[in-house]
């Protein structure tokens, strides 16, 4: 009898989640109607969808942190997490290389900005845009460093967090068994952090309203017309990317169809496009990939780093912009141009990913820069920038949810067979607790703490 109300508890928690990511596709469509039909009270509520950005963000330091610490603590030797990270920089380096040139063929053949007129006022935003818009090498590794052990938290820095739980794990993992404890008290806290996130999702629909809104009453539709060329191209760049470059990939390296991960990762794709930044859905990305199969370590490490140097979609967008906006201005870009300035940028965009207009003040900062006079062309962009900025943070999302994937099948640290029964749809995610306690722990790690009325998790031996 228990069995099957614990057979049947997980469906109605599936039923209620199910609802509110409908009411979520439901609060888009109302703010795109809004935005259109009253542009200025749309305008309004744009703090709607700013507050729930903000209610995400600060729960992404402390998924990180519990993650990293409780992957890398459980790990029996140091130089693993080094061989982790050192593969998944080399496959993010080469990954963007890829983006990079697909965005250059692509906007060559294009030739977008063909006939654009720029203005005295767009000149104007454009050179707003370039004001501190980039920071220096040395400036960026100095940033990694927190000022204080706790700031990484209060700052919302996720490079600097990821330092503070890579230095940590290591030293519990120095410590031993006299380590466990402490580690057993991070489990208990990442359940904490976890069922809070549960909580605050439930304002999505909210934050969907206000944030689509705001950008359609802004922006209107005279903007899309006129720019519609290198918009739709961006788009279809981004989708040959993902469908065709990294779905090869992940076939030839994890044997895992990217149509089946992408539909996996469906209600995080909808939390992007409706807030237009991909920091919303960074905390659930980590536990899907948990719970897709991919060890604890690998899918912690390579999701938050990614997020600072997996930067597929920025570098399509900065690309194809920069041609835009040379072609617009009527001074196009040679070859050797186009390559330096690009690396350049990708190089100053590390850090930047899944804030809302990152990109464009990236952009404005390259060509400031390189070519300083095409800075007044960022202008023509600034429109349709967020329209932009959703198709950024998408491709981003999916590359970083592949590369994950990839990561932990090199590293033999992702379970294929868990992956098909995930994928197929007979092991659900657990919407509630966000969490996977079914899973067997990898080898060497923590067992988790029993939870008191979670049926989700086993029952001690002496119970």
């Amino acid at each position: 009898m228990s069995a099957e109300a614990q057979g049947r508890a997980p469906g109605r928690r599936r039923e209620r989640t199910h609802l509110l990511y409908l009411t979520v596709l439901a609060a888009v469509i109302a703010g795109i109607v809004v935005g259109l039909a009253a542009p200025k009270f749309a305008v309004e509520l744009k703090p709607l969808g700013t507050g729930f950005v903000n209610l995400i963000k600060m729960m992404i330091s402390p998924i990180i942190f519990c993650t990293i610490v409780l992957g890398v603590g459980s790990v029996a030797k140091a130089a693993k997490v080094g061989a982790v990270g050192g593969l998944a920089l080399g496959y993010f380096l080469l990954t963007s290389t890829v983006a990079l040139a697909i965005g250059l063929i692509v906007g060559n053949l294009l030739h977008p900005g063909a006939g654009m007129h720029l203005t005295a006022a767009l000149r104007q935003s454009g050179h707003a845009q370039a004001t501190g818009a980039s920071e220096g090498a040395v400036d960026f590794l100095l940033g990694v460093i927190p000022k204080t052990l706790l700031s990484a938290f209060t700052e919302g820095q996720v490079l600097q967090t990821l330092l503070i739980a890579l230095l940590t794990g290591f030293a519990l993992q120095s410590m031993g068994r006299s380590g466990v404890p402490i580690l057993r008290g991070i489990e208990h806290i990442q359940r904490l952090v976890f069922r809070i996130l549960a909580i605050v999702m439930w304002a999505a629909p909210v934050g969907a309203f206000g944030a689509m809104a705001a950008v359609v009453g802004a922006t209107g539709v005279d903007a899309l017309k006129s720019l519609a060329v290198i918009m739709v191209g961006f788009y279809l760049t981004c989708a040959i990317f993902v469908f065709v470059v990294l779905g090869a990939v992940l076939w030839l390296v994890a044997r895992v169809n990217v149509f089946s991960l992408l539909r996996y990762l469906g209600r995080e794709f909808l939390l992007i496009v409706s807030t237009s930044s991909s920091e919303t859905a960074l905390p659930r990305l980590i536990a899907k990939m948990e719970h897709l199969g991919v060890g604890r370590s690998v899918s912690g490490l390579t999701v938050s780093t990614g997020y600072s140097f997996n930067l597929d979609g920025t570098a399509i967008y900065l690309t194809m912009a920069s041609l835009f906006i040379a072609t617009a201005t009527g001074a196009p870009m040679s070859v050797g141009q186009q390559i330096s300035l690009l690396v350049f940028m990708i190089v100053a965009s590390k850090g930047a990913a899944g804030v809302t207009g990152a990109g464009l003040a990236t952009l404005a900062g390259g060509l400031q820069s390189h070519r300083p006079d095409l800075v007044d062309g960022v202008g023509l962009i600034v429109g349709i920038d967020r329209f932009m900025s959703e198709a950024r943070a998408v491709t981003n999302f999916a590359g970083n949810a592949v590369a994950t994937v990839v990561i932990g099948t090199l590293t033999k640290e992702f379970d294929r067979d868990r992956a098909r029964e995930v994928l197929a749809g007979r092991a659900p995610f657990d919407e509630t607790t966000l969490l996977d306690d079914r899973r067997p722990a990898e080898p060497g790690a923590v067992p988790p703490p029993a939870a008191p009325g979670d049926t989700a998790t086993p029952a001690p031996a002496n119970a």
